[in-house]
């Protein structure tokens, strides 16, 4: 292998690890660099690549979500993340939930068996200064690169706050009180469910409402995700707020009354030998000491024991409408790329997504083929054009969702009969973007 690499990419998280795939796949040589483990970030907890720090979710799986439409895209179009996600599915109703540690060391034995990527382990403070380079360092970016992409992108970075859920053992959940349930039986029993009365709800709120949480730093202005809320500043927007948002009981039936739950915290399996379960909208920066104060006045978390505490980060990213073109590369240099949360995409599977795009058009680019964009009416597309929106002060990150894609030609009244027919159009749309690109891909 030449001792020049093609394509460098910074950071192998979701996305990084994508594109440097994508462009492997291609015949390009591969510089991949991860800090971890040598230098860890505030909600890492292993080296492993990929490793997934919030949620074991990657959402929907159905074609009548857009993210199940991404997942779709994906894997029509050889993602090794859905490769390695499909691999390591576990039960979650009618979502795609994975082991997160054996998805995260799957996917690093995939990138170190490949012979065209070269893994560092170290940190990268400076952007490299020659040759095509992906940043894919997420929105834990280190403070020192953060810096050099400030200088880069010419103008102060937007930034938000991401809350993690906590992960609770499975042998310290009471089972008598916790039954096991998906929602209108989607999937299975695949969830358990902490069923709450009105008293015990309400109660539950105000303790929420009350408890301490984790202060952010006297440099950090404060600014959550709307996608990603903490639940106790959800619990702060009303008594109610919660029990129509993640604790709502639809579809849900307690079988010890056979009436559904005024209200239900659900525990989804974190791993393949659901010795864990996290918990299901909890995301929260409540200090560790009251999130075990709190957390087990649950209904069958008296006793519960956490593997893993929730805890609070700040989460960097540049405004993309301003920064990049419609193939990921900055406007004021070409050469340099950025894909994945950094860009404004949020979520697993956007990140993947967005990591799948920069590679691909990376090795186009160096290989000089043809190119062509993904049709706007597909997820891929849908997502480029969300980052390529026109400049604006108030960007914020977005996942996926069929409110980016362009109308149908046909009206169609009812929402999932609309929603099956843009994924119908956008997969054959994608099919013929995928066979046009057959020759280069």
């Amino acid at each position: 292998m030449t001792n020049v690499a093609d394509l460098t990419v910074l950071g192998a998280g979701l996305a990084g690890t994508e594109a440097a795939w994508q462009a492997a796949q291609r015949g390009l040589v591969v510089d991949l660099f991860e800090m971890r483990p040598d230098r860890m970030t505030p909600a890492h907890q292993t080296g492993a690549l990929a490793e997934l720090v919030c949620s074991n979710s990657f959402r929907g799986a159905g074609l009548h979500n857009a993210v199940g439409l991404l997942k779709e895209e994906l894997r029509r179009c050889a993602s090794l993340f859905m490769t390695i996600a499909d691999k390591n599915a576990i039960p979650a109703g009618g979502a795609l939930a994975v082991d997160r540690d054996r998805f995260a060391l799957d996917m690093t034995e995939a990138i170190l068996s490949h012979p065209k990527i070269r893994l560092h382990r170290h940190e990268v403070v400076d952007i490299p200064t020659a040759g095509p380079v992906i940043i894919a360092t997420g929105p834990l970016t280190s403070d020192k690169l953060a810096y050099q992409i400030g200088l880069l992108t010419g103008q102060d970075h937007l930034y938000f706050y991401d809350a993690i859920a906590p992960i609770i053992e499975t042998d310290s959940i009471d089972r008598d009180q916790a039954f096991a349930a998906s929602r209108y039986g989607k999937g299975g029993a695949d969830y358990l469910n902490c069923p709450f009365d009105k008293d015990t709800y309400l109660a539950f709120v105000k303790q929420l409402c009350e408890g301490q949480t984790v202060l952010p730093h006297h440099f950090e202005k404060e600014v959550h995700f709307e996608g990603c809320l903490p639940i106790e500043t959800l619990a702060k927007r009303g008594d109610m707020t919660l029990a129509f948002g993640p604790m709502k009981p639809v579809g849900l039936h307690d079988p010890r009354t056979g009436r559904p739950p005024f209200a239900v915290v659900q525990l989804r399996q974190d791993n393949r030998s659901a010795s864990l379960y996290n918990m299901v909208g909890f995301q929260t920066k409540l200090t560790y000491p009251e999130q075990q104060r709190i957390f087990r006045t649950i209904p069958g978390l008296q006793n519960a024991r956490f593997a893993r505490f929730g805890s609070i980060h700040r989460n960097t990213f540049i405004n993309a409408p301003h920064c990049l073109d419609d193939r990921l590369q900055l406007r004021s240099d070409s050469r340099i790329m950025f894909a994945g949360q950094i860009t404004g995409v949020e979520g697993y599977v956007e990140s993947a997504a967005c990591g799948f795009l920069a590679g691909l058009f990376a090795a186009w680019k160096h290989l000089e083929y043809p190119f062509c964009l993904p049709p706007p009416t597909t997820a891929f597309g849908s997502l480029l054009g969300h980052l390529a929106a026109e400049p604006a002060n108030d960007f914020q990150p977005m996942n996926v969702t069929y409110g980016l894609f362009p109308p149908l030609d046909t009206r169609i009244k009812k929402r999932r009969d609309r929603r099956e027919a843009l994924a119908l159009r956008a997969l054959k749309d994608l099919e013929r973007w995928w066979a046009r690109s057959a020759s280069h891909r």
